[in-house]
């Protein structure tokens, strides 16, 4: 068994998803799963709908609606020839599904709705490519993740009840292979409760998905297929001349996703470290090329060096105003703010008398954080600061990301480095 992950950019439209079968054709003699996102900017555009749902701004409602049936239809048209397929039915009743759900009135919890809606991208995209491959003559199939993969009531985030879902998996992947079914398409990012209700496990959670399939079946491997040729040193948006890691261990990848690093959802790497199962990250661009795996062994880890950039970062400082020192009764003070605004730390230090931390600028409410501590404490902050991590540094690559840039902080470790710059 193995495990295929789709994300978004590559089923975007009718010659992505040709481009997918494509690939699959060149594994189908094996048994497959595959996982597939929402297509294109589908989940956005449902992000849309459910802000305009919970305002009950129907005219604009229906536009959004309309406009993303016809993204879809558009590419059905240019996938299937005849017009009485199954797949214009479904898609059709997919689409009054969300209209009927959308024209009710907002009554209840935001998150709970969100994933009622959201949900449906990823149920309309594999409906047409487990059709699409239907018609290519593909021994393929459809599985609702929405009926295998359980969580608990955390709505848009769920909680994978692991002893459960593996039964789940497993008897239903068992039902598609006794029925001549070798390839089985369905969903990322979706969940149930015990209830039944629909659930999502975060953005960008359908790599997760990907590895929890992998885990409960003993799988082989899994491959996740991207629009880059396999996991990078660094993001070619901030970085030239940047290197292919074409080997690293699981550690490592946490690691670098904990950092920051966006090739890899950082919950993905656990359940396969876990069962020691591979994980490549290969290009749907050029699939024949060999990309990136990520395993056990940590033998490669250090043959490159790794760079990580966040942009708009804030460097907040916060000094009692009686200098007293810094103990444990001031942290718990502030990280009980900091954990009740959701504000993530992505770099923090303490002197004797202050505590610095770094967070994305986006994720603070600068004027609150200050109202909420300047009693006690003295409140200075800098903005639009830039966070580099370097994995496996020495001189030179520091020397790299630094040159005419003013180092506001710096952490080491045997390993790696990390610059507050501006």
């Amino acid at each position: 068994m193995r495990v295929f992950k789709f994300g978004g950019a590559s089923v975007k439209d009718a010659e992505s998803v040709k481009n997918v079968g494509e690939i699959i054709r060149e594994y189908s003699q094996d048994d497959l799963i595959v996982v597939v996102s929402a297509m294109g900017k589908t989940t956005n555009a449902l992000e849309q709908i459910m802000q305009l749902y919970a305002k009950q701004d129907k005219s604009a409602l229906e536009n959004q609606i309309f406009d993303l049936k016809n993204f879809h239809f558009t590419i059905i048209n240019e996938l299937f020839e005849k017009q009485n397929l199954p797949v214009f039915d479904k898609v059709n009743n997919l689409f009054q599904t969300l209209s009927n759900y959308c024209s009710t009135n907002f009554v209840g919890d935001y998150d709970f709705h969100y994933d009622q809606i959201i949900s449906l991208g990823e149920i309309l995209s594999t409906t047409i490519i487990a059709e699409y491959l239907k018609s290519q003559s593909f021994n393929a199939t459809w599985l609702d993740a929405r009926k295998t993969v359980r969580t608990d009531n955390r709505w848009r985030e769920g909680r994978v009840n692991w002893e459960v879902t593996e039964v789940l998996i497993q008897t239903a992947v068992e039902k598609a292979i006794k029925n001549e079914t070798n390839i089985i398409i369905t969903q990322g990012f979706l969940g149930h409760t015990p209830k039944g209700e629909t659930t999502t496990l975060g953005r960008e959670g359908s790599d997760f998905t990907a590895s929890i399939f992998a885990y409960c079946l003993d799988a082989n491997d899994v491959t996740i297929w991207k629009d880059v040729p396999g996991m990078l040193n660094a993001d070619p948006k901030y970085f030239d001349n940047t290197e292919l890691l074409e080997k690293i261990s699981f550690r490592e990848a946490i690691e670098l996703a904990y950092f920051g690093a966006s090739v890899i959802h950082p919950k993905t790497i656990q359940p396969l470290k876990r069962k020691r199962i591979p994980l490549h990250i290969k290009s749907f661009i050029h699939p024949s090329e060999q990309g990136s795996v990520i395993q056990e062994s940590i033998e490669y880890d250090d043959h490159i060096p790794s760079f990580i950039f966040k942009l708009d970062q804030v460097l907040v400082s916060l000094t009692p105003k009686d200098f007293s020192f810094i103990v444990e009764e001031n942290l718990e003070h502030i990280f009980a703010y900091l954990n009740q605004q959701k504000i993530r730390i992505n770099l923090m230090q303490n002197s004797a008398v202050s505590f610095s931390f770094i967070v994305d600028q986006s994720r603070i409410n600068l004027e609150a954080l200050v109202a909420y501590f300047q009693d006690d404490y003295a409140v200075k902050y800098n903005q639009g600061l830039e966070l580099v991590t370097i994995r496996h540094y020495d001189e030179p690559t520091i020397n790299r990301v630094t040159v005419g840039k003013k180092i506001i902080l710096e952490q080491r470790s045997r390993q790696t480095a990390r610059l507050v710059i501006g």
